[in-house]
Parts: C-alpha cells; sequence; structure tokens
C-alpha cells in the first residue's frame, strides 16, 4: 500500500521567513524515496507559483504540484456544486485563479456566492457591498477561519475576523472550506491520489490539521515547531498519532506504513 504526506507550511518548513532547521533534508528526503506529499496550507492569497518561489529562496525545490491550498480546494468546491456559477470575491492572487480555472465567474452585481478570502487590497465598502449582496440572498463561502495572530505589526487581518464581521452584519453563517473542514481534508487526500488509510497529515496546530486529520481516520503527526505547546495538549479531547519537536525528527517508514 502506498502512504503520502499532507503537510502544513508556516510552523513545520518555516517560521515566518525562516527554515525550521532540518525541513529542507526532510523534504529532500520525500522526493528522492518517491513519497507522495502536497503542502496544504490554509492560505487563500498566494498562488502555487508563489509558494515554490518562497520555498526557494529558503532552499527547498519543489514543483507546484507539490502545493494544495485552500482556493484551490474553494474553486473545486464551487465548480462541483455550480458548474459556471457566479460570485463576487473579497480576496485576491490565489483564490481568483483558482475560481477562474473551475469555471466560476466572478462579478460585482447578483452574484450566487459572495467568496471571503485573505487580503489586504478590499475596502470597508467592498464588505459592505458584499453585506448587501448575502442579504438578497447570495450564499456567504469563506476559504478558512484562521485567526489573527494578534501581533503588533502583522500586516494581514486574520480571516476569522473579517468573517465574524459579515456573519454578524448579515445573520448568516459561512460555509467554510479550509482545513479543519473535511471539505479541504478529503478535497487534498484525492489531490494525491490516496486513500483513507494511505494519508498522514503533519501539522504544529491541534485546531486545525490535527483535529482536521483525526476527523476525517486520517493518521497525525504534531510537530512541536510552531504554535503547539506540549503543555497544553492534555487540554484537547483528541490526540496526534505522533509528537516530534520538528520534522527532522521523523524517521520513515512510520510505524503506521
Amino acid at each position: 500500500m502506498k502512504h503520502g504526506l499532507l503537510i502544513d507550511m508556516d510552523g513545520v518548513i518555516y517560521s515566518g521567513e525562516t527554515l525550521i532547521e532540518g525541513a529542507d533534508k526532510f523534504i529532500a528526503g520525500l522526493l528522492k524515496n518517491d513519497i507522495p506529499f502536497t503542502f496544504m496550507t490554509n492560505n487563500s492569497q498566494r498562488t502555487r507559483l508563489d509558494v515554490v518561489r518562497k520555498l526557494k529562496l529558503l532552499g527547498i525545490e519543489v514543483t507546484e504540484n507539490h502545493v494544495y491550498t485552500s482556493a484551490m480546494a474553494t474553486g473545486k468546491f464551487l465548480g462541483d456544486q455550480a458548474a459556471n456559477g457566479t460570485a463576487y470575491v473579497l480576496g485576491e492572487g490565489g483564490l481568483i485563479t483558482s475560481l477562474h480555472e473551475n469555471g466560476i465567474n466572478l462579478v460585482n452585481t447578483d452574484p450566487e456566492f459572495v467568496v471571503l478570502g485573505e487580503g489586504r487590497n478590499f475596502t470597508l465598502e467592498m464588505v459592505q457591498r458584499a453585506v448587501d449582496m448575502i442579504l438578497a440572498g447570495a450564499k456567504f463561502i469563506t476559504t478558512n477561519q484562521d485567526p489573527s495572530p494578534k501581533k503588533p505589526g502583522w500586516s494581514n487581518l486574520g480571516i476569522a475576523a473579517t468573517t465574524a464581521m459579515i456573519e454578524e452584519a448579515t445573520g448568516r453563517k459561512a460555509f467554510v472550506i479550509g482545513k479543519p473542514s473535511p471539505v479541504m481534508m478529503r478535497s487534498a487526500r484525492k489531490y494525491l491520489g490516496l486513500e483513507t488509510a494511505e494519508t498522514t497529515v503533519i501539522g504544529d496546530t491541534m485546531e486545525t490539521d490535527i483535529q482536521g486529520g483525526v476527523q476525517m481516520g486520517y493518521k497525525t503527526i504534531l510537530v512541536l515547531s510552531g504554535i503547539a505547546k506540549k503543555e497544553r495538549l492534555s487540554h484537547y479531547a483528541f490526540k496526534p498519532d505522533l509528537i516530534v519537536s520538528s520534522v527532522d525528527q521523523i524517521e520513515f517508514p512510520l510505524k503506521w506504513w
């Protein structure tokens, strides 16, 4: 049986603009041993090419085929749900590209969907327009519910905050595509051509990567090089199959392979 990996990025491969020690050797080992993997990221702003370029600057050379984003999952979901549908988008690059690729028409009036992703270029006026569209009957989709990091100087408001603003203004809950939603967790697995028993998730966040993997029946590896703290793990009703300090401590084959 083949096995493959769905790998989170920030906190697992890099921290901000800094490579996490050993992550480059870990990825090189996957490539050398033909282990299927994709970087599974909730960031809908970047295109796959953007991700590949950032990784290259950090010393990791992969192709666009090694990247799966919440923008891609959102585009596929809408393409399956409403072929040639219409959407008003609060978002940028990666999300807009994915919607186009899946046959969704971007409009400024009477959309079937309002789609929210990360971005810094949309205004409160655009948010108000989105609110009016949802009140008029448009369905509300958000690419993920990642929170703000709550750090001074952070240049991108967490999408959870923008989602909450629109939800409060409309009285309508968003349908969330990104991790830990089963929509993205399943879509990423199928993108790699894997079955449930063949899939392992690697992440640094209990509430997204690990929770999503547990809910889908995937094996899970938590790394402590990012958000998660070992002393807080007992607070959760679920647990990962393996806990390591960082990806360079992961040895293959894994015990469940």
